[in-house]
């Protein structure tokens, strides 16, 4: 039985550990703010199960990242009924919190009026497709709320890393540069593919030089959606010296038409790794977008070092 000094004798006592200082401090756990803004995901593509899936794994990733953060997905191609639309959850959120401050008004509380963006909206892309983009930015103007709209997710050591990952779960590299194995498979040339045209190939060559220098082995962009790129490419490699090629996706999945990264491939007549779906890197680098145009708790995804 307890007094009012503490335990009673014999129990154990839970004495609060000591706060710790300087770099061994552990650093304090981050939840979203109270009221704070949604993040919304822009999910380009024709809607799937498939798509759900992956934009609502990339969703847990961030969420388990940053607890208490309120996420919504919209479809640019979306019906409004089992894929809500970007327009629709956009409007949707702001029309959310004035409910949530007349709530709070009604209840009483002392609160004060919504400022800044009801939502940032964050694009589930990898590099700049100006098509997707101009789409998305038509989707905030059209659904008349206060919106922030991020950039896209790379260029990023993360995303280098990512396809690196990717990359050695299909067998065409080392998982490990350092490790004293090879891989009969591995590619010495990697034709890195995008979509969105010459610009969306520029910003994917940063990403390359970081996953040349992660493979030891030259890397090049082309486009998808330019006819005869990741054909050309792979012969410029090969005139190179590689002789053993590989395409590397630099895509989220969701941004290509079906069957264009097929023909593709199938053109050049090389082996290809799977796009970087939901992997890790994406989720925290959506809600690292997130942070940054709000301003609050920095959530920084640190990019790996190259193995």
């Amino acid at each position: 039985m307890s007094t009012p000094t503490g335990p009673a004798s014999g129990l154990p006592v839970r004495m609060p550990r000591p706060r710790q200082s300087g770099r061994h401090r552990r650093p304090e756990p981050v939840v979203a703010p109270e009221g704070a803004a949604a993040l919304v995901l822009a999910v380009p593509g024709t809607p799937s199960s498939a798509t759900r899936s992956l934009a609502e794994e990339v969703i847990s990733i961030a969420r388990s990242e940053l607890p208490g953060l309120h996420a919504r997905i919209g479809y640019l191609d979306g019906d409004d009924a089992e894929y809500p639309t970007l327009v629709s959850v956009l409007a949707d959120s702001a029309a959310e919190r004035i409910a949530r401050f007349e709530q709070a008004k009604a209840a009483g509380r002392e609160v004060a009026e919504p400022e800044g963006p009801a939502a940032v909206v964050v694009p589930l892309l990898a590099g700049p497709d100006n098509a997707l983009l101009r789409r998305i930015r038509q989707a905030v103007m059209d659904s008349r709320a206060p919106v922030e709209l991020t950039d896209v997710l790379g260029p990023h050591p993360l995303l280098a890393e990512a396809l690196h990952v990717r990359l050695s779960e299909a067998g065409l590299a080392r998982a490990d540069r350092a490790r004293l194995f090879t891989v009969a498979t591995a590619a010495d040339g990697i034709v890195l593919a995008t979509v969105g045209g010459e610009e969306a190939v520029q910003a994917a060559g940063i990403t390359g030089m970081l996953l040349a220098a992660r493979l030891a082995v030259p890397v090049m962009a082309a486009a998808l959606d330019v006819e005869g790129s990741v054909a050309s490419i792979a012969d410029q490699l090969k005139a190179s010296g590689s002789v053993q090629l590989a395409v590397a996706p630099y895509l989220v999945g969701p941004e290509v038409p079906e069957g264009l990264l097929d023909a593709a491939v199938q053109e050049a007549g090389c082996a290809t790794a799977e796009p970087l779906g939901a992997y890790p890197a994406i989720g925290k680098l959506v809600l690292s977008m997130y942070t940054t145009a709000l301003g609050i708790a920095p959530v920084t995804p640190q990019g790996a070092q190259a193995h």
